[in-house]
């Protein structure tokens, strides 16, 4: 696919996907889904060998996006740092600790200290061609991990597609998902 033409049906998928999205999340008990999530999210921590000092990149969901607070609490719990996005006026990606008030910008490459990215998304496809909102934000920063960080798209349960999704060069992988009903590695 030319890279117009990928645009064009990336940006195509995208309202039926929130369309979608709200609809999921006006029935998903986000209580429930909260705490569910951090269990699995933990034992995906320990999964990937993180102990407590080690570093996390989450994020803080939007009221659509399956919840993140409680998860980002059991990593605190467990001593795990986490760092979350700030997002730049290009649409890159700085980094703040989530328990810095004040929210300091660490710098963009603060993603390289993390063991595990948990990203947001749309839909991911099984092979890990993760659609997000379109900004490209995501993609750039994942350019910076460790190229031994497991990266996992955090999705409602019916977000995994079988279906190719459109993609291009610049788009970065995802190694998993995780939904409330576990991780599924792709």
């Amino acid at each position: 696919m030319t890279e117009d033409h990928t645009s064009h049906d990336k940006a195509a998928l995208r309202p039926p996907l929130l369309a979608a999205r709200r609809e999921i999340a006006a029935v998903r008990d986000r209580d429930a889904d909260d705490l569910t999530l951090a269990t699995h999210a933990v034992a995906l921590a320990r999964e990937c060998g993180l102990t407590e000092g080690d570093t996390v990149a989450a994020y803080e969901a939007l009221r659509t996006e399956p919840p993140t607070a409680a998860t980002i609490a059991a990593f605190l719990t467990h001593g795990i740092r986490v760092v979350v996005p700030i997002t730049l006026p290009d649409n890159d990606l700085d980094w703040c600790d989530v328990t810095d008030e004040q929210r300091m910008p660490l710098g963009p490459d603060t993603i390289s200290a993390a063991g595990l990215v948990l990203t947001p998304g749309l839909a991911v496809d099984l092979v890990g061609t993760r659609l997000g909102r379109g900004g490209g934000s995501y993609d750039r920063a994942l350019a910076r991990r460790e190229p031994t960080a497991r990266v996992v798209v955090v999705l409602h349960p019916g977000e995994l597609h079988s279906v190719r999704l459109p993609h291009d060069d610049r788009d970065q992988r995802v190694d998993g998902m995780l939904t409330v009903d576990g991780i599924t590695w792709l």
